[in-house]
């Protein structure tokens, strides 16, 4: 027979598992302490601080949108690995380009909670939504647009690209729009809204989070590609408006698209026209070639530890710079499909290798260079995922798996719930012993109680 003890040793050794499984991972993590190293090397003077990042072929700047603004960060890694600027001052960052001219001066898109007095005229939070440029060797910032968003965060800029000296081209994700500004006058001179030529009945939920406008780029010919995430689409504009025969995808065919980020426009003097996608809850970068008037799925990548892929340029080389936002991780893969070089990265978002031009316009496609695909089968993940991906959805998952803490993956959320389960069982285990003991003991009571009246 199985003593109470026996069973008290049991959750005991169970919850103490749980619990070293969990710290082991939380200590060893590459990602959570990468978080503070960049921090710490950036503080110090060039020639003292080390490599933290194996060698590159340039600058490679990286930004990050995590889920709380100590974490995400922007950061540049120089040639030899070392930090050569670090910015966290923003709780996320986006899109980042590189300025025509200069060699190590960027543009990003971040944001910020709204502060201040304006703050007191919202209902809500409100998230500020900015423009900013920085030099990457002295440090120096300068705001160059903004818009006060009144939502807190979501809703918030992920691209804006610039056109010339005094246009951006902005895509607003809380309007679900694209419009070109003017920054020097403050006007816009152009837009397109997405209801206009999709029904609201489709993608996320009207008007909140309806299209998730999450990219916009000015292509070579001057027309304009747009990523509508919701609706699982990439879609070409002129100045009239959507191009519809140029559409890549479609809503609710997951294989092609499925909530896809950061499509980059490769043209045709580089084996184009060709888009590669990061195509983020299909885990996977793919790209497709332009042939005959429709789109062609010409080279695919990803590997057993791709999660939630949320960026992906094409380097004049034929490598691809990939951004693993779950993952925790930016990779880059040659033409074989090896991860050549990766560094460890918390919610990375956007990634550019600065002097190889803005994201994927030098690079070539997958056929002009003989590009191979390679991808990892399911059997090759880990089994937790497997089992996450068995029950759930792809979309809940990868949700559920971004607001987990940075060190944190699926086994540490399962030994989590193991450990509450078991503190539950425990405690409904001693509690039905204590109630045994109360019935056990009372008739004793009650038997002595009727012999004391007897006596009298």
């Amino acid at each position: 027979m199985v003593t109470r003890n026996a069973f008290r040793a049991f959750f005991a050794a169970l919850l103490l598992l749980c619990s070293v499984a969990v710290s082991f991972t939380y200590a060893t993590s590459p990602v959570r302490e990468a978080v503070g190293e960049y921090r710490d090397q950036a503080s110090a003077p060039l020639e003292q601080r080390e490599s933290v990042a194996p060698p590159s072929g340039g600058v490679t700047v990286i930004a990050g949108h995590g889920m709380d603004g100590e974490k995400s960060a922007l950061v540049a890694f120089g040639p030899d690995g070392r930090v050569r600027y670090h910015d966290d001052a923003y709780v996320g960052y986006f899109d980042v380009d590189p300025v025509p001219g200069e060699s190590m001066t960027v543009e990003y898109v971040a944001e910020k909670p709204l502060t201040g007095p304006r703050a007191e005229a919202c209902d809500a939070k409100c998230t500020l939504s900015f423009v900013e440029r920085a030099n990457l060797t002295t440090g120096e910032k300068t705001r160059v647009y903004s818009r006060i968003i009144p939502q807190n965060r979501g809703a918030n800029w992920h691209d804006v690209d610039r056109i010339d000296d005094d246009r951006l081209l902005v895509g607003d994700i809380h309007q679900d729009q694209v419009y070109v500004v003017n920054t020097t006058t403050g006007i816009t001179t152009w837009r397109w809204e997405a209801q206009d030529d999709f029904p609201i009945t489709e993608g996320g939920p009207y008007p909140v989070d309806w299209a998730h406008l999450n990219d916009v780029e000015r292509l070579p010919d001057g027309r304009y590609m747009v990523s509508l995430r919701n609706q699982d689409q990439v879609v070409f504009l002129n100045e009239s408006g959507l191009m519809e025969s140029w559409t890549l995808g479609a809503e609710d065919n997951f294989s092609t698209l499925y909530e896809q980020h950061n499509p980059d426009y490769i043209p045709r003097e580089h084996g184009g026209p060709a888009v590669v996608v990061a195509d983020s809850l299909n885990d996977r970068v793919v790209e497709y070639r332009r042939v005959d008037g429709e789109w062609r799925q010409s080279w695919v990548w990803n590997d057993s530890e791709t999660v939630w892929t949320r960026d992906a340029d094409r380097l004049p080389n034929g490598h691809t710079l990939v951004a693993d936002t779950n993952g925790n991780r930016v990779v880059e893969v040659n033409r074989f499909g090896e991860v050549i070089w990766t560094v460890p990265f918390y919610s990375p978002y956007e990634v550019e290798r600065l002097g190889t031009g803005d994201e994927s316009a030098r690079g070539p496609s997958a056929e002009r260079v003989g590009i191979e695909s390679s991808t990892a089968s399911v059997a090759e993940r880990g089994i937790y995922e497997r089992l996450a991906h068995a029950l759930f959805s792809k979309k809940f998952v990868n949700g559920f798996w971004f607001v987990l803490p940075m060190w944190a993956g699926l086994g540490e959320l399962v030994a989590v719930l193991v450990a509450l389960l078991t503190l539950l069982v425990w405690v409904g285990f001693e509690l039905r012993n204590a109630n045994l003991e109360i019935e056990t003991h009372l008739p004793i009571r009650i038997s002595r109680e009727t012999s004391d009246d007897e006596h009298f």
